[in-house]
């Protein structure tokens, strides 16, 4: 009887003893896959994952499934630049768990709109903001619980449109967005192109007119002075200072104040048919026209997406830039032309972009881990019972757990 009662107690030892390290060895593996970045998006899980995306003016946060829905959206303002890095990420931290109140989050992804190193760690510089080598990704990894993902926003957008958008279908694409500036992205065969830095994609200060007019970045003549946001309002300004009969109409708008002078005015004057405002609106796309062909002749993309806020202006600025594109089009008529075409998911590009990369470091497993622990707790529970009884009363199989796997 003794003997008998010791053989089944050192059996359902032996029994837990194997499913345990059989379950801490599988629990290692899935730790592992958290951390790693799958290598499509193919492989990634369909769960929920939160987008970011940090701008000069604004945090724009939300929950966006496999399909690129989003499903609850949150906004706030961006901290003043002047103010520590820390606050930036006391405010996504808040947005973040504000979301996971009401969904269950796998992984975060950021959109920041500044130089990101090639590990996606490190804010390298962030022009509005006071990220300087700044390790984003550790420090809202370990506030957060889980994994987390930094890219450049160009990035999140190029790589929301090339899933969900304008750039569906396509396996060289090249996304411009045009907004304060120019921003860029690069993508082939499902892969976004970050150069050996991490920071491809500046197209906007490609140097197009030498000695032109002086950039931020310290150069002269860059891309971005010349079809960009910042240029659209300078030149309208420019016009409207000097008293131009041409600007008689945008002048009265505005009631004589030029700073009140911005490129959504000049959109909607352009639509309503001011002259000025639409040629100025054709300067701009044909100056975007051309540094497209030079992206051509460099990297011979299927396709070409205008995104950011002046893309807002449609034909009356993407029209133009094809017909300059077609002009300026080395081996122009023996060669296929590229496909220009605008964005279509809009503002929220940027955050949409943003989730679904960090898909591919999302844990799959997150529930499943957590009832695997609990059901752990159990066999010890049940291993410690069968110790203190000494081997005494039934245990037979009918008491014993079946291991079972949750998935």
């Amino acid at each position: 009887m003794i003997r008998n009662a010791r053989t089944t107690r050192r059996d359902a030892l032996s029994t837990y003893r194997d499913f345990a390290h059989r379950g801490s060895a599988r629990a290692t593996v899935l730790r592992t896959v958290g951390t790693r970045e799958r290598r499509s998006h193919l492989t990634a899980p369909r769960v929920p994952t939160v987008g970011i995306d940090i701008g000069g003016t604004k945090v724009m946060a939300g929950v966006v499934d496999a399909d690129g829905v989003i499903l609850e959206k949150l906004r706030t303002e961006t901290p003043d630049k002047s103010k520590s890095p820390k606050v930036v990420e006391d405010t996504i931290v808040e947005l973040v768990l504000d979301l996971s109140d009401r969904h269950d989050v796998h992984a975060v992804g950021i959109g920041a709109a500044g130089w990101v190193d090639a590990d996606r760690s490190k804010v390298l510089f962030a022009p509005h903001l006071a990220w300087r080598n700044e390790p984003l990704r550790d420090s809202l990894q370990n506030r957060l619980a889980v994994p987390v993902m930094v890219d450049n926003d160009a990035n999140t957008a190029a790589w929301a449109e090339w899933r969900f958008g304008a750039g569906r279908g396509e396996d060289h694409l090249v996304m411009i967005t045009l907004g304060t500036g120019i921003g860029g992205a690069i993508l082939e065969d499902g892969q976004v192109k970050r150069g050996k830095f991490g920071v491809a994609g500046e197209f906007g200060h490609m140097q197009v007119v030498p000695g032109g007019h002086r950039c931020p970045c310290g150069n002269r003549g860059c891309w971005e002075q010349y079809s960009s946001g910042n240029a659209l309002v300078r030149e309208a300004r420019e016009l409207a200072a000097a008293d131009s009969p041409v600007a008689y109409n945008i002048i009265e708008r505005v009631k004589g104040s030029v700073p009140d002078i911005t490129g959504p005015l000049i959109t909607e004057l352009a639509r309503e048919g001011d002259a000025m405002c639409v040629e100025l609106l054709q300067d701009i796309g044909q100056w975007l026209g051309v540094g497209i062909a030079n992206l051509a002749a460099a990297l011979d993309p299927s396709c070409f997406v205008i995104g950011g806020g002046v893309s807002a202006a449609d034909d009356l600025l993407i029209g133009p830039a094809r017909d300059a594109f077609r002009r300026h089009l080395t081996g122009r008529g023996y060669r296929p032309e590229a496909r220009i075409a605008k964005a279509q998911l809009g503002p929220e590009a940027g955050m949409v972009g943003a989730a679904d990369l960090a898909r591919l470091v999302a844990r799959r497993f997150r529930r499943a881990k957590r009832r695997r622990v609990e059901r752990f707790e159990r066999y010890e529970r049940y291993a410690q019972v069968l110790r203190s009884a000494g081997g005494l009363g039934d245990t037979g199989d009918s008491a014993r757990p079946t291991p079972q796997d949750p998935e």
